[in-house]
């Protein structure tokens, strides 16, 4: 019995240092797919926030410009990265801070609505967040099938001072999305043809 158990200690031991090495990606990957959402010019001078060979969320490279870039996270099962605007970088990042603390979405939500309220915590006005989603090719590593959803905050707007509807009204359409809240932002989802491939 206890041979079953030292067994089955070594082999889950051994799957963690797999999983580690094996699903953090390189930080040079990591900086190139995590700018995918900027315009060419912007990307190589953007501040990126990645992961270390630990899994740790970190700084991967200061930046000089206005964007602020976050790397896929390899916990997840599907790629996602996003940009946005280096004024935002305190409001994202007290989101992050509540989330490690064991946060739920709602809490999250109530907690900033308070403090932007207040004053105490900065959302600036009119301040763009890109994401970018796709696939990895397994092969290339390259991203295909890349799609963007841009987000334009707009803190305690509604529709009445956007003149935007709360839903969309055709795909593609632009809307208010939690309207008369700090977190209150304009949704740009394109659309895209099924067949259509980007790199």
């Amino acid at each position: 019995m206890k041979l079953i158990q030292c067994i089955t200690l070594i082999l889950f031991s051994f799957s963690l240092t797999m999983y580690s090495q094996n699903e953090i990606p390189s930080k040079t990957w990591q900086l190139e797919t995590a700018v995918l959402g900027l315009e060419e010019q912007y990307r190589e001078k953007a501040k990126v926030y990645g992961y270390d060979a630990d899994g740790n969320f970190i700084v991967l490279r200061e930046g000089t410009n206005q964007y602020v870039c976050l790397a896929d996270d390899p916990k997840n099962d599907h790629f996602q990265v996003a940009a946005y605007h280096k004024d935002l970088d305190e409001f994202m990042a007290r989101g992050r801070e509540l989330k490690a603390q064991g946060k739920n979405f709602k809490e999250i939500f109530d907690i900033r609505e308070e403090e932007v309220k207040n004053s105490t915590l900065n959302l600036p006005y009119h301040s763009t967040l890109i994401v970018l989603k796709g696939d990895i090719n397994e092969e290339t590593k390259r991203i295909e099938n890349q799609k963007v959803r841009y987000v334009v905050y707009i803190p305690f707007a509604t529709s009445e001072t956007t003149g935007l509807p709360d839903k969309p009204l055709t795909a593609g359409h632009p809307w208010i999305m939690n309207p008369g809240t700090h977190r209150a932002h304009i949704m740009i989802t394109p659309t895209y043809p099924e067949t259509e491939k980007t790199e």
